[in-house]
């Protein structure tokens, strides 16, 4: 039914076991360990670009956090307006929230994948999937540290028998690998959740996805080990330190961007600024405050035609006293 997800994988660590086989020789147990570990190596490259897609649409998001937490207080008890107004708001920001789930979705079929195509890796196979006969033997002879990739803590006593371990040899192997991805899982979580600004981090969802990822991701790993394969805590680690490295990497990145802006932008800022004890520079035609001000007042109270100066005369401002005298001595004439 998952063909389409069994094979790629399959053709991955197939891939990768053939290039470290040609080197350590193929049923050495630290060529599929590394098979394993370069298969989501290879995954996790591919979603290179999501993932900084990811982080730029999380950046953006939180910029634009105070619009968000008005629009829930607005809409809060209308759903759909609000979901349609957090559209609009993303759309015009440019932010695709499905774009950041991406790389999350993407692992869980090759988890998935992944964990089926070890579990097929059974001595009585004749094949699993693109592996053939002679590699399913290869695998299930291959050791690391006296413990087949294909077991795990709890598995049955007549299991581990046919795999021709003992059950101590695997959970000295299993525990060590429980404990470093577990704590890997963790401080790749507390890494992410360093860069999220105060706004995003007092948000109550956002402080209850914190704490889940942060403690309870790990102590999952913890609890649920002893019923993975050893190749699946070795897919957990190596993804959890692909993750941390690759954050560690990606956000320093856009932090330099970042701050070239910054500078770029008060560079400009200073270039267009009067230097100290340089006078301003007045546009050309500009005319001075004081002149603009002084014909402010005068046309101030006067008429339309009067203010622009249509009458062809100044007005009148002599003293009344003044007037009826000037008014006198013109009868006289």
């Amino acid at each position: 039914m998952l063909n389409f997800i069994y094979y790629p994988v399959s053709a991955i660590m197939w891939f990768w076991h053939k290039v470290f086989g040609f080197v350590l020789g193929p049923s050495n147990g630290f060529a599929w360990a590394l098979s394993v570990v370069f298969l989501v190596f290879t995954l996790r490259a591919l979603l290179f670009k999501p993932f900084v897609h990811q982080v730029r649409s999380m950046r953006k998001m939180q910029e634009f956090a105070p619009q968000i937490k008005k629009l829930q207080e607005k809409y809060g008890s209308d759903r759909q307006k609000l979901a349609q107004e957090m559209q609009k708001l993303q759309s015009e920001h440019g932010v695709n929230p499905l774009g950041g789930c991406l790389p999350a979705l993407v692992q869980i079929p090759v988890f998935i994948g992944l964990f089926h195509v070890l579990r097929e890796f059974q001595p009585w196979k004749g094949e699993n999937y693109v592996f053939g006969r002679s590699e399913i033997v290869s695998f299930n002879d291959a050791t690391i540290f006296g413990a087949k990739l294909s077991t795990f803590m709890t598995m049955p006593a007549k299991e581990l028998a046919d795999f021709g371990v003992e059950r101590m040899d695997v959970i000295f192997v299993a525990i060590p690998l429980m404990i470093i991805a577990s704590f890997a899982t963790h401080f790749t979580a507390r890494h992410s959740v360093a860069r999220q600004t105060e706004a995003a981090a007092s948000n109550p969802q956002t402080a209850i996805m914190n704490k889940v990822t942060l403690y309870l991701f790990p102590i999952g790993v913890l609890a649920g080990g002893p019923f993975f394969p050893i190749a699946i805590l070795l897919y957990w680690l190596s993804n959890n330190i692909w993750t941390l490295g690759q954050q560690y990497v990606v956000y320093h990145k856009i932090d330099r961007e970042e701050a070239e802006k910054k500078e770029t932008t008060t560079a400009q800022r200073q270039s267009l600024a009067p230097r100290p004890g340089q006078k301003p520079v007045r546009p050309k035609g500009a005319r001075r405050p004081a002149e603009s001000g002084a014909t402010d007042r005068a046309t101030a109270g006067t008429a339309p035609g009067e203010a622009s100066g249509t009458s062809g005369t100044a007005p009148d401002r002599t003293h009344p006293k003044k007037q009826q005298k000037q008014k006198q001595a013109r009868k006289r004439r």
